[in-house]
């Protein structure tokens, strides 16, 4: 690669991790349960992209397959817990 995508790499992952610490203390801080609920979503998120980050910089393209897997378990993990937060609110 480039010298160019291999600094702008550097840069992103370390703006990524500065934004994992924050979700994290979000997530230690958070006011209530669905606060938690976001920022533990968030920091998956940031791990999606941090996977996206290191595979386009390190052009290890098998890192974006894991990055689609972590951004679909996320997701189903997000939905089920919102609706048992849901039907746990209508009790």
């Amino acid at each position: 690669m480039t010298a160019f995508v291999d600094s702008a790499g550097l840069w992103l992952l370390g703006l990524l991790g500065l934004a994992l610490i924050l979700a994290f203390v979000r997530l230690l801080r958070g006011p209530n349960l669905p606060d938690r609920v976001v920022a533990l979503d968030l920091m998956t998120t940031i791990g999606v992209a941090v996977c996206g980050v290191y595979a386009v910089t390190m052009d290890k393209l098998v890192y974006l397959d894991v990055a689609i897997v972590m951004a679909l378990i996320t997701f189903v993990g997000t939905v089920a817990l919102a609706r048992y937060l849901e039907e746990k609110s209508k009790r």
